[in-house]
């Protein structure tokens, strides 16, 4: 009896150590991305949240939740219009300020999700604290354009890129668990430059006056921010680099930019820096972290901006 009473002690003793030394493990929260108002991430074109295992956001929620920050991920039309995305984009945003109590969000939105939460800053600017955009589409893109003049030229072509296009979106759509309506042509015709220069009439807070300066830095209420990269091959074990590496083409001769957005127009707001050495998939850390060796983790520029926002009480 007494010996099972002392082996149960010594087993219940070795277990508490075992928790504490766990706990102990896990280092605390410094507090560094701990920012006043959640941070709320919006994908880009053929966007997810998770496609099959693949995160397209890679360890950016864990990087910022570690050291403070509240972080949530949306989901809408990987292909529409930035107002139809927005819209979408509404909802989520009212829930998450009814889940955290805060009065306002601090977007960040990659690529075509630049002018997704800039148009949410437009009509709702009492639900927003700061927009920040990651190689957004802001005044349109080479890609876009070449694409839109072929379909313009040939409708077969058209019809081939609706095709081919919406089957696509609707996949990864299903397989995510999005449940929104895909148009893949409204999509591309959207970030063209004629376009995109429509949309900034309606929705032109932060966009330079210049065709490569800064914005203004605070609209309403509503702070802006934007970062992008100017290589479109940086790593040869990254086989998303074959897509910037093809769409670079796209572009005039002369024109930095990541390989699907230039580095001009990615301008709003601040320009916390325009030349990366990455390409459009590497800024969010897309496929699996694989970025250029010798540049700044983005995970850290991610840190470094939730830090900024803090600072700015945001």
């Amino acid at each position: 009896m007494y010996t099972r009473a002392m082996a149960a002690i010594a087993a219940a003793f070795l277990m508490l150590v075992s928790v504490q030394a766990l706990a102990m493990s896990k280092p605390p929260s410094t507090g560094y991305t701990e920012t006043r108002y959640p941070i709320v991430l919006t994908h880009g074109l053929y966007g997810f949240d998770n496609l099959l295992g693949v995160d397209y956001w890679y360890k950016v929620p864990e990087t910022l939740q570690q050291d403070g920050a509240d972080v949530f991920i949306t989901t809408v039309s990987n292909s529409n219009t930035p107002e139809i995305r927005g819209e979408q984009l509404i909802p989520q945003i009212e829930q998450i300020l009814a889940l955290t109590g805060a009065e306002k969000v601090n977007l960040i939105g990659h690529s075509h999700g630049g002018p997704t939460t800039r148009y949410v800053a437009s009509v709702r600017p009492d639900l927003v604290a700061s927009v920040t955009t990651i190689a957004g589409v802001n005044r349109g893109t080479p890609v876009a354009d070449k694409i839109s003049e072929m379909s313009d030229d040939s409708p077969a072509f058209e019809g081939l890129v609706a095709t081919l296009g919406n089957v696509l979106a609707e996949i990864i759509d299903g397989v995510s668990g999005g449940g929104h309506p895909q148009d893949i042509i409204a999509s591309m015709r959207s970030m063209t430059s004629e376009q995109t220069a429509a949309f900034n009439q309606q929705h032109g807070a932060g966009i330079p006056q210049t065709a490569c300066g800064e914005g203004a830095y605070e609209v309403n209420g509503v702070r802006y921010y934007s970062w992008s990269g100017t290589q479109p091959v940086t790593n040869v074990l990254d086989p998303l680099d074959l897509l910037t590496g093809t769409t670079q083409h796209f572009f005039p001769a002369g024109v930095a930019n990541d390989g699907l957005v230039g580095r001009c127009s990615s301008h709003l707001g601040m320009v916390i820096r325009d030349d990366f050495r990455m390409n459009h998939l590497d800024e969010v850390n897309l496929f699996l972290g694989i970025h250029h060796l010798t540049e700044t983790d983005p995970l850290t520029v991610f840190r470094t901006h939730a830090n900024r926002l803090k600072m700015a009480g945001l």
